[in-house]
This record gives structure tokens, C-alpha cells and sequence, in this order.
């Protein structure tokens, strides 16, 4: 992707109400720290809260090297704020490639585009009516496919801010994995399709739904064509999964700022795919490569229970040199860490999911993990 410096600062209403809790830029960062905000700009016509703003409550990997403009990165990402007044509008900058986001107040839910070079699309929403309301903003779109700075959000005269009020949520859980994973073309007709990125909807994968069932605080940390030893992008899975933006150069996150209890991999179908796309054998270096993002992660996380998970796709389902490497993996890392376990989806499709089949593999792994004593011990831990 060609990347281009737009500065247009593209005027927008959104917001999105979630069921959990809530190109290339590489500044130093970490995702959670934030200085204290300046004071909210006033005028005759409007109040403009800066995103640095303490009443904002963000959810997710930021670059939040500039607090007065982070950059929105992963699917799943989430912007919270109550707020009175019957207009609200979000404030975007420095789009590259292309953002979609859900955005809900009061149970009313608009799809917000913001393309590198155009301004943000719907420019304005309204109607609210009296009262306090609840603005929850969710990116839907992949970080691959694009990235966005928020700068905050301006209310209309006489408007108020508040923060939210905290989450209810005791688990947190976190996902890597690949496109299954980030919901892409879920919501696509007959045919995947990777020019409009709108019809890719992270809410509604089997990562969220699952999430949400909980509930719990997540993390979608997935990148569509990305594999263990190859696959339709460049990047690899034991590169990226710990740094701030998809791209192995990237500065790493802070991984201590937000700590998962439960964390879900599934990675091999691209591993699978694109060699027999080529006429190639299965990568030899998948297994290794494998129990290698395992420890790693297992090193960043020594108190979390991993599932490792299989298939929702041809590859993971039908075939046997993608089974027999993934089993040799799970076999060796079962053997030598009891909080690690293993579950492979029943249902599977020849094309991305859709949205009803998100909604079955969803419900599978609902079930299975409903009758899981980790999942016990982690509900019952205090909220985080």
C-alpha cells in the first residue's frame, strides 16, 4: 500500500455499544499510557473533548505516542464515552488505507468510513434527543487494511462529557490468529471480496461473539493471509503478534499494561492454502515455528491458560499434512505446560465464514469452554 500524509481532519458522529467490555507509522509507543489531557477547547458553538481527555475510555492496542491524536490500529478496537447533547462528532485525521467503524448511541448503530485522502463518511449524526447517552465506537475493519488518528469528539453547545461507568467484565481473553480470526468477509455475498473493506466486520466474528457470551474484555490481534512459516503476506505470525502496529518493524507493545487470562491461537490455514495454491508442500518449518509463537507468547504471559485452536476452513478440516504438523505441536506443548489446551471447530467452510457460521463456531467453542475448570477459576477472579 502506498502510503500518503493526508491531513484532513474529517468531521464525524459515531459510536457503537458493544456486548463486552470495553501503510506503516512507527513511533515509539506503548498502548495504554497516556499523559495528563488538556483542558476541552470551548466556543460559542461547539465543546471539543481532545482524545487525551481522561473521560475516554479506550479499549485495545493504541499508538498512543501523541495522546492528542492516537492512532486507532486493530480490528476490535474500541472508544467509549458518555455524553449529553443531541449531535456528537467524531474527530479523525491521517487516514491511511481504509477504516470502517460501528457506531452506536442509544442502540443505534452507523457504519462510519474513513478512506486515506476523503473525509470520514457519515459527516454527521444527530437526534439523539434529551439526556445522558453512550457513545461506543468499534473498528471493524482489519489493521492491515488501514489505520486512523482520533482526535476526539465535539458536542454541540451546552453539550457534557462524562466518563462511562466501569465494565462489568471479571475475564479478559485475547485472539491471534488470521482472517478467520479478524471476521473477514463475513458479511460478503457469494464471493470474498478484499476492495471494500466495509463488508469485513470484527464484531461479529467468532472472536467477538465468543468474547461477548462471557463477557469479556478482548483483544483481536489478526492479521488475514498471515501464517507460522508462510502464507499471502509477507509477515509472520511470531513477528507480529506483540507489536503495536502489523508489521514486523514496528516498536513491541507493552505487553504489561493489559494482562489476558485466556488467549486463543489459530494460525495454519494460510500456512495450508498458499503452498497448495503453488503447487508447493507443506511448510516443514510449521511445527517448529509453531511451538516457537507458543513460548513466546507463554513467556509474556506465564499466568494465562492458551487454547490453541484448528480449523473453520478447508485447511484446518480436510487436510492432513496441515493436521498431522498442528497435532505434532499441540502434542509437545501439551506434554510440557498443563495451561495449555486444544479445540478444533466441527464446522467448516470452503469460502471465508459468514456471518452464520461465525455465530456456529462461535457457539461450539461457547460450549466447550463453558465446561472447561480453567474457565471456572478465571469468571471467579476479581475484574480487571
Amino acid at each position: 500500500m502506498k502510503i500518503v500524509n493526508v491531513r484532513h481532519l474529517g468531521l464525524v458522529l459515531a459510536s457503537l455499544a458493544l456486548g463486552s467490555c470495553t501503510v506503516r507509522h512507527h513511533p515509539a509507543a506503548t498502548q495504554n499510557s497516556r499523559p495528563a489531557a488538556p483542558e476541552p477547547q470551548t466556543s460559542r458553538l461547539t465543546l471539543q473533548i481532545p482524545a487525551a481527555d481522561a473521560r475516554f475510555r479506550y479499549e485495545g492496542r493504541f499508538d498512543f505516542s501523541n495522546s492528542n491524536a492516537p492512532v486507532i490500529i486493530w480490528q476490535a478496537s474500541r472508544i467509549s464515552l458518555d455524553f449529553k447533547g443531541d449531535t456528537l462528532g467524531l474527530l479523525f485525521d491521517n487516514a491511511r488505507g481504509q477504516c470502517f467503524f460501528n457506531a452506536e448511541v442509544g442502540g443505534s448503530n452507523t457504519v462510519v468510513e474513513v478512506r486515506e485522502g476523503k473525509p470520514a463518511q457519515p459527516a454527521t449524526l444527530a437526534g439523539f434527543g434529551p439526556g445522558r447517552h453512550h457513545l461506543a465506537l468499534f473498528k471493524r475493519s482489519e489493521a492491515d487494511a488501514g489505520t486512523v488518528r482520533f482526535r476526539g469528539v465535539d458536542l454541540a453547545a451546552g453539550g457534557k462529557a462524562w466518563a462511562p461507568p466501569p465494565p462489568a467484565c471479571r475475564l479478559r481473553m485475547e485472539f491471534f490468529g488470521d482472517s478467520l480470526t479478524v471476521g473477514a468477509c463475513n458479511e460478503d455475498g457469494d464471493t470474498d471480496q478484499w476492495d471494500n473493506r466495509r463488508t469485513h466486520n470484527a464484531a461479529l466474528s467468532f472472536a467477538a461473539l465468543t468474547a461477548n457470551a462471557f463477557p469479556a474484555d478482548y483483544r483481536n490481534i489478526a492479521v488475514s493471509g498471515m501464517g507460522i512459516a508462510t502464507g499471502w503476506v509477507d509477515k509472520k505470525a511470531g513477528a507480529v503478534w506483540d507489536k503495536i502496529y502489523p508489521d514486523p518493524a514496528s516498536p513491541r507493545a507493552d505487553l504489561t499494561q493489559w494482562v489476558p487470562q485466556v488467549i486463543f491461537v489459530n494460525f495454519g490455514e494460510n500456512d495450508d492454502s498458499y503452498p497448495r495454491a503453488h503447487g508447493q508442500p507443506f511448510p516443514a518449518s510449521y511445527t517448529d515455528g509453531y511451538i516457537a509463537l507458543i513460548r513466546a507468547i507463554r513467556a509474556a504471559y506465564p499466568a494465562a491458560h492458551i487454547v490453541l485452536l484448528r480449523g473453520g476452513a478447508f485447511g484446518g478440516a480436510q487436510s492432513a499434512p496441515y493436521r498431522q504438523a498442528w497435532e505434532s505441536a499441540v502434542t509437545q506443548l501439551e506434554a510440557a505446560d498443563p495451561a495449555i489446551s486444544h479445540f478444533v471447530f466441527a464446522h467448516w467452510t470452503r469460502n471465508h465464514p459468514r456471518v452464520a457460521d461465525d455465530r456456529i463456531m462461535a457457539d461450539e467453542l461457547i460450549g466447550w469452554l463453558k465446561l472447561q475448570p480453567f474457565m471456572q477459576a478465571c469468571c471467579q477472579a476479581p475484574a480487571g
